[in-house]
């Protein structure tokens, strides 16, 4: 309530005859308004749900005020509007719309779980938990993109790339990476794309130390993701993509054995260096006779010494051409088993793949995915799998938002145009009512999203 001791500030603007007064004094309103579009997509996705059914609460029930979904969805939801700590907390316990968000009421209702609540909450996950956690991000994922595809998926393609996540204390498996050149660990996220359409979604994401092999944990991920890809699709083609460092000779034999396509990228070699020499040294004559840059596509069959077999290698002579600079081969190699030309296998099938790197830069950036900071490895696996799965209530947003005017935003350009927005709430007998700025400059977007989640 507005009182004699509320705090305020006074500001003298220039240009501004009268001295501007800022009162803190509406205790039924929220900077976080537009945040109940989170609720409405989780509604639809049924992510939270999943997620906290397949949690074991092992607290005694008679000390519990806060259940798991709800600790659950405050930190989803939290980590969707921008609140990356547990820290962040303290300052929303009571701030109507997040609680209205839980489902309590938005004035009276309890106050949300404090800091310390959610620490424990994060660190009492166990690993026999963080599996079945995967499981149900996916089991959501794929079964909304059932409902909406039916039997219209032709092809499926999953994507794979790893980033570093550097660590700033004492973090379980936390090691140091001289590629990174810093203590990390090594998320890999994998994505799925539905036909042609442009949209890659997030479907798992596994923690891994910030030492070994690009390809550890890949082929039991891929192995379980093909399961329910098969079950849910059947009529679906499977293919697989990765830059150079999954093309390793166990992980092609696995794909060989599953019957799935694949292109990854391969790391060149003298051998495959000498096999494009005459490729680039055509490419090296159009570049010179034309000025511009030059790009020629070939094919070879090769075998590193550790594949079973010789495999198809899609090779691309390129020779740079920059005003002012020296030209600059730039050859490339593909490991395939598609029959289709070289020139489309590189260009079509696999560039795609490049805007992997746009999803892990939402996901860093936008839900806090780095923010690993706790002592226990589980507990950051936890923290991985929350991010994710914020990230996927903004593809769910984004994905009914195409023909907007927010249609191609990302999550920081959504939050800030769809959640940030000052509220006023009311509430009666019958109803709740979020009262927005009349000169809320997204109005119609945001009613666009509303009634395509069926919120209205």
């Amino acid at each position: 309530m507005a009182t004699a001791c509320i705090a305020h500030s006074t500001l003298r603007v220039h240009g501004i005859s009268k001295p501007v007064i800022a009162r803190f004094d509406q205790p039924h309103a929220s900077s976080d308004g537009g945040a109940i579009l989170l609720k409405a997509a989780d509604d639809r996705l049924g992510l939270t749900w999943r997620l906290a059914s397949v949690l074991r609460d092992r607290r005694q029930p008679g000390k519990v005020t806060h259940s798991v979904r709800d600790l659950l969805r405050q930190r989803v939801f939290g980590l969707a509007c921008g609140y990356a700590d547990c820290n962040d907390a303290a300052r929303l316990v009571d701030d109507p719309i997040h609680k209205l968000l839980l489902e309590r009421d938005p004035l009276d209702g309890a106050a949300l779980g404090s800091q310390p609540t959610l620490s424990r909450f994060e660190n009492a996950v166990g690993r026999a938990d963080l599996y079945r956690l995967g499981t149900a991000v996916a089991d959501a994922v794929l079964m909304y993109h059932r409902a909406r595809l039916g039997d219209g998926a032709g092809l499926i393609t999953i994507d794979l790339d790893a980033t570093d996540d550097p660590t700033h204390g004492q973090q379980e498996l936390a090691l140091f990476n001289g590629y990174y050149d810093t203590w990390c660990y090594l998320p890999l996220i994998a994505t799925v794309t539905f036909n042609t359409e442009p949209m890659q979604h997030v479907v798992a994401a596994v923690l891994r130390p910030g030492t070994g092999a690009a390809t550890r944990g890949v082929r039991g991920l891929l192995r379980r993701l093909f399961g329910k890809l098969r079950t849910l699709f059947p009529r679906a083609r499977l293919r697989v993509r990765a830059d150079a460092g999954f093309a390793e000779g166990k992980l092609l034999a696995f794909l060989d054995a599953a019957g799935v396509e694949y292109v990854l990228g391969l790391t060149g070699n003298q051998r495959l260096d000498k096999r494009v020499r005459r490729l680039l040294g055509r490419a090296r004559v159009r570049a010179r006779t034309s000025g511009e840059t030059a790009t020629l596509y070939g094919e070879t069959r090769y075998a590193a010494r550790r594949w079973n077999r010789k495999r198809r290698i899609i090779m691309k002579a390129e020779v740079l051409c920059y005003p002012g600079r020296a030209r600059k081969d730039n050859p490339r190699f593909l490991v395939t088993n598609l029959p289709h030309r070289p020139a489309t296998v590189y260009t079509r099938l696999y560039c795609g793949r490049g805007d992997m790197e746009n999803r892990l830069k939402e996901l860093q950036q936008g839900v806090a995915m780095d923010r690993t900071s706790c002592s226990r490895f589980p507990a950051n696996q936890f923290r991985l799998l929350l991010s994710v799965a914020a990230y996927v209530l903004f593809q769910v947003l984004q994905g009914v938002a195409r023909g907007t005017v927010v249609g191609a935003a990302q999550v920081s350009t959504l939050r800030a145009s769809l959640l940030k927005v000052a509220v006023w709430i009311e509430r009666s007998v019958r109803r709740v009512v979020l009262h927005f700025p009349q000169a809320y400059p997204w109005r119609d977007a945001w009613q666009q999203l509303a009634q395509a989640l069926h919120a209205t």
